[in-house]
């Protein structure tokens, strides 16, 4: 893990934990309400998380989409819209249906790949 003594451990599971709860819209709308995303220090800090687009950070992230809003929070006028709900709701609605499609496409492609394997299996007796 990055980090090397008990301080820099602790730091390390915070960042962890809150570039995590960027992937939840509604948690965005939450800041964005009571003016987080207004405050020069905490945009600042947000441009600072972006090392956890770094392959060996990145690899601790179980929601791998909290980069991608991370990203869009870099941005004025997405931090902006975020004060709407409807916003937030949107783009959890989109989250949904990313999450749906990519769950049917990788099933089928593990279906093809079995069905793939079992082929091989029987041709090569």
């Amino acid at each position: 893990m990055p980090f090397y003594d008990a301080g820099n451990r602790l730091r390390f599971q915070l960042e962890l934990e809150f570039v995590q709860c960027l992937a939840n819209p509604n948690y965005l709308n939450f800041l964005a309400q009571r003016g987080y995303f207004k405050d020069k220090a905490f945009v600042n800090y947000l441009k600072y998380l972006l090392y956890w687009k770094e392959p060996e950070y990145a690899k601790y992230l179980k929601y791998p989409q909290c980069l991608h809003m991370l990203e869009l929070l870099q941005y004025e006028h997405f931090r902006k819209e975020l004060v709407n709900a409807q916003c937030a709701k949107f783009i959890d609605e989109q989250q949904i249906l990313h999450w749906q499609h990519y769950s049917r496409k990788r099933m089928r492609l593990q279906q093809a790949l079995a069905e793939q394997q079992q082929q091989n299996n029987t041709s090569g007796k």
